[in-house]
């Protein structure tokens, strides 16, 4: 009898001692994850009218949730959660136009681990622009052949509000023309006016003055030093239709912000304008 029992201890013990080692076991291969995801690289930014794109590289890590996107007035500044998307990309809706803000991306995973943010210094500024605008020959309308960038509207050739006018020389060939207080630089073929993302630092045209080709992008500097982009959609005997976008802050050569603004350029004054 004593032999029974006995056994039946062993065995009870055996299988109690079995049952803690593979509980054990369980409770090493389970681990919370407290490594976060990657920066998440390639941050960049594209205007729009009261709004900027923001986009970004996609993370590899197999347990990416999603990703944060934060603003601030600053690069170095304290930044604000805007928004969270399972996506490489993020629009920041409702601005204003002519507001900089500076964009930053974090990576975070099923764990609520987050990254650091966002290394590159991009920054964005929604900006107004206008599509289907028309104006016409200055030799034939001169009332309707200047354009003001500023305001979006159809002015005199030669008024003071004029950033560019259009004309057909005397060999037929559509031209676009600026004030010699001003500038303009043909950037070539484009698919859209969004595919021009700043304004030049140089190469502008010596003349004043560019050939007029559909589907090119050109880029205007008026005379108080704001930067315009125009994208040609159709040409004919006596007009040209554009789309137009315009950087309302002065001195500012990012027309699809990503990029730290250039220096300064100067410019020289003009009598070849009258006032209205």
């Amino acid at each position: 009898m004593k032999r029974r029992i006995l056994a039946a201890a062993i065995i009870a013990g055996m299988f109690f001692f079995t049952g803690c080692d593979e509980h054990d076991r369980y409770i090493d291969t389970v681990s919370y994850d407290y490594t976060p995801p990657a920066i998440p690289t390639g941050v960049q930014t594209s205007n729009g009218d009261e709004n900027v794109y923001i986009s970004w590289l996609s993370n590899s890590e197999k347990d990416l949730a999603g990703y944060n996107v934060y603003y601030s007035t600053s690069y170095d500044g304290r930044y604000t959660l805007l928004g969270s998307t399972d996506r490489t990309y993020f629009y920041d809706n409702n601005l204003t136009n002519g507001n900089k803000y500076y964009y930053a991306v974090t990576a975070y995973d099923y764990d609520n681990n987050e990254s650091e943010l966002s290394r590159e210094d991009v920054y964005g500024i929604g900006r107004p622009q206008k599509a289907d605008q028309r104006i016409y020959d200055y030799r034939r309308f001169p009332n309707d052949a200047g354009y003001s960038c500023a305001t979006f509207s159809v002015v005199k050739y030669n008024s003071l509000d004029s950033d560019f006018f259009f004309e057909i020389d005397t060999t037929g060939y559509p031209k676009l023309n600026v004030f010699d207080d001003s500038a303009i630089k043909d950037m070539g073929a484009t698919g859209s006016i969004y595919d021009i993302t700043s304004a030049p630092t140089g190469g502008w045209s010596p003349t004043f003055q560019e050939d007029c080709k559909i589907g090119h992008t050109y880029v205007i500097r008026t005379m108080d030093m704001h930067f315009a982009k125009i994208r040609i959609k159709s040409i004919t005997a006596d007009r040209i239709t554009f789309d137009v976008a315009y950087q309302t802050i002065a001195y500012e050569e990012a027309l699809r912000p990503g990029q730290k603004p250039g220096p300064r350029i100067t410019f020289k004054a003009s009598s070849a304008r009258i006032a209205q």
